[in-house]
C-alpha cells in the first residue's frame, strides 16, 4: 500500500520529457519533487507561474513565490510569472500536455468531483473546471477510498461534479487504474495489495484481465 509521497512517486512516472504539467492542490503537488532529472518538464501553476520546481528546505522558503494552493514553491532557471489572464489562456488553449489532480469520488465513466462537499463552505472551484474542461490527459490521485473505508471509485458520482467524462487514469494507494468503456481497467497493483483487496474497495465496474504486475517505484 502506498503512502501520498508514493502515490506522487507513481505519477511521476508518467511526466514525459518535453511535458508542460498543472498540478492540482493535495497529493499532486508533492509529484515535482519525484520526476527524472535526466527529462525537462514545465510545471505550470494557473494562479501565473510556469517552471515551477520541488518544495523549498525548511528555511529556505520565499512567502512570495506561491503555487495555487498558496503553498510556497521554488522556481527552476528561466522560470517566468504572469496573470491568470495568461495563465488561464495556456489552459483554455490546450498547450498543458498532463494534468494532475485530486478528487474526492471518481466515476467508471471519467466523472470527477473534486471542488465541494453539500453544506461545507468552499472559496470556490477555481481553476478546477477550466483544467478539466480543456485537458485531454487527466490524471487523479487519490485514497482509494475514504475514511470511513468507503470506496471513492463508484459507479457515479455523488457529489457535485467538476467535469464530465474527462479523467483517463487513476493512481490510488491501492491501483493503478485506467478509465475505459468497461470500466475501471487494472493495470497495476501497490505493492502488498492483492487484486482481491483493490475489488473490494471499488464500488464502480473494475475490468481484470490476466495477471497484475505489483507496482515498480
Amino acid at each position: 500500500m502506498l503512502d501520498k509521497n508514493g502515490i506522487a512517486k507513481r505519477i511521476a512516472k508518467e511526466v514525459k520529457d518535453g511535458y508542460y504539467v498543472n498540478l492540482g492542490i493535495g497529493i499532486p503537488t508533492l509529484v515535482a519533487n519525484f520526476v527524472r532529472d535526466d527529462i525537462s518538464v514545465e510545471f505550470q501553476s494557473e494562479n501565473g507561474v510556469l517552471g515551477m520546481g520541488p518544495f523549498p528546505f525548511e528555511g529556505e522558503e520565499d512567502a512570495d513565490i506561491i503555487n495555487a494552493g498558496k503553498q510556497t514553491i521554488t522556481t527552476l532557471p528561466g522560470a517566468s510569472f504572469f496573470d491568470s489572464a495568461m495563465s488561464f489562456g495556456m489552459i483554455r488553449g490546450q498547450h498543458v500536455d498532463l494534468t494532475i489532480l485530486g478528487a474526492m469520488e471518481v466515476a467508471e465513466n471519467g466523472d470527477i468531483a473534486n471542488w465541494k462537499i453539500p453544506g461545507k463552505m468552499v472559496k470556490g472551484m477555481g481553476g478546477a473546471m477550466d483544467l478539466v474542461a480543456s485537458a485531454e490527459n487527466i490524471i487523479v490521485a487519490m485514497m482509494h477510498t475514504n475514511r470511513a473505508g468507503k470506496s471513492k471509485l463508484l459507479k457515479r458520482c455523488t457529489l457535485p461534479l467538476t467535469g464530465v467524462g474527462c479523467v483517463t487514469k487513476i493512481v490510488t494507494n491501492l491501483a493503478v487504474l485506467e478509465v475505459t468503456d468497461e470500466g475501471f481497467k487494472l493495470l497495476e497493483r501497490a505493492p502488498g495489495v492483492s487484486v482481491e483487496e483493490i475489488k473490494s474497495a471499488t464500488e464502480g465496474r473494475l475490468v481484470v484481465e490476466g495477471e497484475i504486475p505489483e507496482m515498480n517505484i
